[in-house]
């Protein structure tokens, strides 16, 4: 058992899921912090006595996982090790009152828009001024910057705005500030999120102005990287793309989940695009944009999805040829109008399509890479790791894409820019040394 109360109360914040999560931990660590509570963002050390986690909803395994979270915190407590266990997010969300029923020891469950309610919890308010400002759980060379919340899609799959909500633009200037105030905090790398990144701005500006906050936000001085994470295919604005070709700074790079690409899975999977429509788009921007990196995101095994269907996608993988590919299964939930559909594949079966795609994927990757052996490009110093130091070039983001692996005696620190010559190329990895 604890054997001494702290002093002070300390606060232990753990993230599970997104990006768009970590962006709410660290408004709310930056909101307590503020009202004077300490704060740590999952600590190895047992030296806190509040826990709140903050959880995902958004898979089977995402489930489990914040569940199984949830269970050690309350158990944490009953050993006395813990005085309190808040638990928040998109699980919390959907879940709340199964879960008040099921799970004893949580001192309260909030959803994802109740940041006021947990600093109620505290005796701690809610402070305006700090709109935009947080505490960076990133190292401090790179940040994400949530544009917008929510969704106002329909597709069948996807959970997001049971715990979302509808899609609600950030306003542009307070996105701004806030990239100013990462910039001085010493952030090079701006990743944008949002659940559906394209539709910035048609709220509240009855039009989508994603293009006009890229231009503005890399006019910023400081900021020598701006990212792009997920957007839809359907009505893609083109000028984007154009924006990313006139500003150095905007990496050239695009998240754009497509999910399926057979005509079948595509229209139960309500995405409102064809597959010649997508194979279209993806030609425009290649034509603007030539050295851009695409990068998407697939489910397999939705209810239906015949062999004809994986073999339609493969081939359509062979033919665009993207640089960066992640693989979903298919998770029933409730809510969706997908959840009525009989799931007909088992857990094997579908990851044993995930596999496929996956090996097909690999091919294409190896061979991309090894088209950069001999080039020389710029790249982000993250980390040192077993002697080397690890970066990232324009052409990847961070934990899902490839890493730069360095060897060199000079002493370089994350966050630093460097000049690194391709020597070496792996299916998702490269090698390479200072120039």
């Amino acid at each position: 058992m604890k054997s001494k109360k702290l002093h002070r109360d300390k606060v232990n914040i753990t993230t599970l899921g997104c990006s768009k999560n970590m962006v709410d931990s660290e408004v709310l660590s930056g909101q307590l912090i503020a009202n004077g509570i300490d704060v740590v963002h999952e600590s190895v050390k047992p030296n806190y006595n509040i826990s709140i986690i903050n959880t995902c909803g958004f898979i089977d395994k995402a489930k489990e996982e914040s569940v199984n979270t949830i269970l050690e915190h309350v158990a944490l407590k009953e050993e006395g090790y813990l005085d309190k266990v808040y638990v928040t997010g998109c699980l919390s969300e959907r879940y709340k009152d199964d879960l008040e029923q099921e799970i004893e020891g949580v001192d309260a469950w909030f959803g994802t828009m109740e940041l006021p309610n947990i600093l109620k919890a505290f005796n701690a308010d809610y402070k305006t001024e700090l709109v935009g400002e947080r505490f960076l759980s990133t190292p401090s060379h790179y940040a994400y910057l949530k544009i917008s919340e929510g969704c106002n899609r329909t597709c069948s799959f996807c959970a997001i705005p049971l715990m979302r909500g509808k899609h609600v633009s950030k306003p542009e200037e307070e996105i701004l500030e806030e990239a100013r105030g990462l910039v001085k905090k010493g952030v090079k790398e701006i990743m944008l999120i949002a659940q559906e990144l394209t539709y910035y701005g048609l709220d509240l500006y009855k039009k989508r102005t994603l293009p006009e906050l890229l231009e503005k936000l890399s006019a910023i001085e400081g900021v020598e990287w701006i990212r792009l994470h997920y957007a839809y295919p359907h009505k893609f604005p083109l000028e984007v793309i154009e924006v990313m070709k006139a500003k150095a700074n905007i990496c050239n790079y695009l998240d754009m989940p497509l999910q399926h690409v057979s005509d079948n899975m595509l229209t139960a999977m309500k995405r409102q695009i064809t597959r010649n429509e997508m194979m279209e788009l993806i030609r425009d921007i290649r034509a603007i944009l030539p050295e851009i990196c695409l990068r998407t995101t697939l489910i397999v095994g939705f209810p239906g999805e015949t062999r004809e269907d994986i073999e339609v996608l493969k081939n359509f993988l062979e033919e665009i040829r993207f640089d960066r590919v992640g693989v979903f299964t298919y998770s029933h939930e409730e809510g969706t109008s997908g959840y009525t559909l009989e799931d007909t594949l088992t857990q094997e079966e579908k990851e044993a399509r995930a596999q496929e795609i996956m090996d097909v994927q690999q091919e294409i990757s190896l061979e991309k890479n090894q088209e950069k052996v001999g080039q020389t490009l710029n790249v982000l110093i993250d980390k040192k790791e077993a002697g080397r130091f690890i970066g990232r070039t324009e052409f990847d983001s961070v934990e899902v894409d490839n890493e730069v692996i360095i060897n060199t005696k000079k002493r370089l620190k994350p966050g630093d820019m460097v000049k690194v010559l391709i020597t070496k190329a792996f299916d998702y990895d490269l090698e390479g040394e200072l120039v």
